[in-house]
């Protein structure tokens, strides 16, 4: 199952379940930064096996925040993804509680 099929599939949730956005963070219910691989939920769905980002899935799109130390780790490993890599700390890069508030209506679920 590759990336896309994966995203899917946590769209096909999100509509069952009434949610409109899906968070997941790198961090595990601790919000320990580095995780034991059960807790790797954002490396799996993405691909992206960096320490440090979040993925958020929209229904029609979805993106990847990470910082600098990761920008080209992230470019190869989303290559033929629909993630959109957002390059945090970069000029006009939203965070992506920002972009959620953008794509999102009053009243949708997260």
């Amino acid at each position: 199952m590759n990336v896309n099929d994966k995203i899917k599939l946590l769209r096909e949730h999100m509509k069952k379940n009434g949610l409109d956005a899906y968070i997941i963070p790198s961090s595990d219910p601790h919000l320990s930064e580095y995780v034991a691989d059960h807790w790797k939920a954002r490396a799996w769905i993405s691909g992206f096996t960096g320490s440090a980002g979040t993925f958020v899935a929209a229904m029609d799109e979805s993106g990847l925040w990470t910082d600098g130390r990761y920008f080209i780790q992230a470019e190869k490993q989303l290559t033929g993804s629909e993630i959109k890599l957002f390059k945090m700390g970069n000029p006009g890069v939203p965070s992506y509680t920002e972009w959620i508030a953008e794509k999102l209506k009053n009243g949708d679920c997260v």
